[in-house]
């Protein structure tokens, strides 16, 4: 086989395993998402339910650079103190580590039942989580036939010439080769590619084990750099957990390196096999990091703190002050493609999705506010309803300008979805600041607790409202059938999930439930409330179906 070929597979191989890791990672966010974010925030409290919390959601997503940038978030928003969310991204790269592990064994038996049963569970129903479910279930099977097509590629290495002297060169140069295993884990942005690729050649007895552990050290500092950089352009407090676990994984893998490299320790305790020593000395590193991270911690949180008040230079108040402005500054609204209505319905779509991103943002957070809500926060989201109101506005301008020129039918009608869309997104931000808020600020004066019970309801009709919000917005851009189907069906879902909520609650009132005495009206309320917002983004879907003639035209049924 030549070189070219043997890249062409390899590079299959391993785009085809970076695919299937996303394909179950965005399975299980869109599928269980919403409840493992609400787990993590209950746990996240006590540093040792956070590691082991972040363990467990890193192996069900399967990367633990996504697990960082999650509580990184919580961290920015203060739910979770740094310390508890650096001690849950150390938890994070053991589960990592895990994953590694787990995918090593003889799987090739799952790989036809995994696609086989995926396929016909994605088809078979129109049900969000059950299509996810099988989505997870091809992403799996994928995955493990990757593995199997890196091993069939690396196969014609052992005959190689050129190999051995490449494998021999990075065996006496262990600096170079652990700093070229941390820059390919970087542009793989992916710890369990790179290793399981080193175990791939270190099964064929392509790389030996003192150098596979070199390059799995430096494929633990390349991922440790990965979260940092994708959030080097966030807000001081969401850099601290994802620089905290750079100076952590990164220094450590550093040091360990000096210590091999001039200690040289056996390696029988890490098994006989090439690929297990790998493997095993991946888990043996993390493990050994988040166990000198627990007495540490407080020491790295405090250096991270300090490094990131250096890097911004600003308060955080003068940076939101920026920021909001550059946010009303900022339109894509260009007066001079008026004269083309084609290029000015592009516009307006563009700056459309900008008010739904801000309309995406304030639900989120609104929530957030129900848990942990001050002065400063409320006056932050409310702010931000100004800022739909004059991207409303101008929209509406422009497209009264751009109706001024001839336009086809097809034209005209986008002009008026459009403005349909702006119009409820500019409602249903006037329902969070106004209605929603009210009931936060009134939750915070009286000092009340929502039951246990009360607060799953909440979070799940809230996390399915936002699921569909995201539906809304996609379909904007797309004008999928199938999204817009899917959005009109979870309307009628959440009907009557309302109606379940409301029987349940007015069940403990009758126990006599103290704490659902208390909340009884803001619990009710907020319901509402996310109700009408879910109707008023399902209505994204009308025009959609309309233009296709599946849309009835009255649900009342003939007299």
């Amino acid at each position: 086989m030549s070189g070219s070929v043997f890249f062409l597979h390899m590079a299959g191989a391993v785009a085809l395993l970076l695919w299937a890791t996303r394909m179950v990672r965005t399975g299980v966010e869109r599928a269980y998402g919403n409840l493992l974010r609400q787990r993590l925030r209950q746990t996240l409290g006590n540093p040792i339910l956070a590691a082991l919390t972040g363990l467990a959601l890193s192996i069900a997503l399967q990367s633990s650079t996504a697990v960082t940038l999650l509580i990184g978030s919580f961290a920015g928003l203060g739910i979770v103190t740094g310390l508890s969310g650096i001690l849950a991204v150390r938890g994070a790269e053991v589960g990592s580590a895990f994953v590694v592990k787990i995918l090593s064994f003889d799987l090739t038996l799952l790989v036809p039942l995994c696609l086989l049963f995926g396929t016909a569970i994605f088809l078979a129903t129109e049900r969000r989580q059950w299509r996810q479910f099988g989505r997870i279930l091809v992403g799996v099977g994928l995955l493990i036939l990757s593995l199997e097509m890196m091993g069939q590629a690396s196969e014609p290495l052992r005959q190689s010439t050129i190999v051995p002297l490449i494998v021999g060169y990075l065996s006496g140069d262990p600096l170079t080769a652990f700093l070229l295993a941390a820059v390919v884990t970087y542009l793989f942005h992916s710890s369990i590619a790179a290793v399981l690729l080193l175990t791939t050649f270190a099964a064929r007895g392509i790389v030996s084990p003192d150098l596979g552990i070199v390059m799995v050290l430096g494929v633990n500092l390349g991922s440790s750099f990965i979260a940092p950089m994708l959030t080097r352009n966030s807000p001081p407090a969401y850099r601290v957990v994802p620089l905290g676990n750079l100076l952590m994984r990164g220094l450590g893998s550093v040091v360990l390196l000096c210590c091999f490299v001039f200690f040289s320790p056996t390696l029988e305790m890490l098994g006989s096999d090439p690929a297990d020593r790998i493997i095993h000395a991946h888990i043996a590193f993390n493990v050994l990091i988040l166990l000198a991270g627990i007495p540490l911690s407080r020491l790295i949180l405090r250096a991270t703190e300090a490094i990131v008040a250096l890097q911004s230079g600003k308060g955080d108040e003068e940076a939101d002050e920026e920021s909001s402005l550059a946010l009303s500054e900022s339109s894509a609204l260009d007066a001079s493609a008026l004269d083309n209505p084609q290029q000015a319905l592009a516009n307006v779509t563009r700056e459309t999705v900008r008010m739904c991103e801000t309309v995406e943002f304030m639900l989120c957070r609104i929530l957030e506010l129900y848990e942990k809500a001050d002065r400063r926060s409320i006056d932050a989201l409310a702010s931000l309803d100004d800022t739909v109101d004059r991207r409303h506005a101008a929209i509406k301008l422009y497209l009264a300008r751009i109706t001024r020129h001839d336009m086809s039918e097809e034209e005209a009608g986008r002009c008026q979805e459009l403005l349909g869309v702006c119009i409820k997104l500019e409602q249903v931000g006037d329902i969070i600041v106004r209605n929603m808020l009210a009931h936060v600020q009134k939750k915070m004066d009286r000092g009340v607790e929502f039951t246990a019970e009360g607060w799953r309801e909440l979070s799940s009709f809230h996390a399915s409202v936002l699921a569909n919000a995201r539906l809304a917005f996609n379909l904007l851009v797309t004008q999928d059938t199938e999204t817009a189907r899917e959005l009109v069906m979870e309307k009628d879902r959440l009907r009557d999930v309302e109606k379940e909520t409301s029987q349940r609650h007015f069940e403990r009132l009758r126990q006599g439930a103290e704490q659902s005495l208390e909340t009884s009206s803001i619990h009710l309320d907020t319901i509402r409330d996310l109700k009408q917002i879910n109707s008023l983004l399902a209505t994204f879907a009308y025009p959609v179906l309309e233009e296709r003639g599946l849309l009835s035209g009255s649900r009342l049924k003939s007299a």
